[in-house]
């Protein structure tokens, strides 16, 4: 496991050194709250044949993002982004589109904090029921936003959040 995860960031400090810096490649991505929000998005979803974009995801975090998913009684479970990559690089590849259904922005100086509801499917096109909301914590510096954390929570049958989001006006 070890030696798995050594490989990985070096495959990824790599393929940085060899090629365009992160910052070219993926400026656009952090110069306001839409385009970060839009990137996380884009980075966790694709088909089976679509690259990981590791490198990408990396860029768009800060360096100790924290990546925090409750389960249905509200327990917390928290991993860093590379514990994150770790079960991603094990694991073959599936077609896994995370959909973004609503979003609410409040920004202070530079500060921001984004609630996001969203959609897990399998295909783009087709809606499904397993939705989930996600408080995404960012800051702003040196010209640029960084995502610091996250808390998901999934929907279920007890606990309609993404609903209540979603109708709440």
């Amino acid at each position: 496991m070890k030696f798995i995860l050594l490989g990985l960031i070096g495959l990824l400090t790599f393929s940085s050194v060899f090629s365009q810096t992160p910052g070219d490649k993926y400026g656009n991505d952090v110069i306001t709250i839409d385009s970060i929000i839009d990137a996380y998005y884009d980075v966790i979803s694709g088909s089976s044949e679509d690259p990981w974009q590791f490198e990408r995801d990396k860029f768009i975090h800060s360096d100790n993002a924290v990546i925090i998913r409750l389960d249905d009684e509200g327990n917390a479970m928290f991993l860093s982004l590379e514990a994150e990559y770790i079960p991603l690089a094990l694991s073959p590849k599936e077609d896994f589109y995370e959909i973004e259904l609503k979003r609410e922005v409040s920004k202070y100086g530079n500060i921001a904090q984004v609630w996001s509801a969203f959609e897990i499917r399998t295909e783009p096109d087709v809606s499904t029921t397993i939705r989930g909301l996600n408080s995404i914590q960012l800051h702003y510096e040196k010209g640029r936003w960084y995502i610091d954390s996250w808390t998901t929570q999934m929907e279920s049958d007890d606990n309609v959040l993404v609903q209540d989001f979603l109708n709440d006006n």
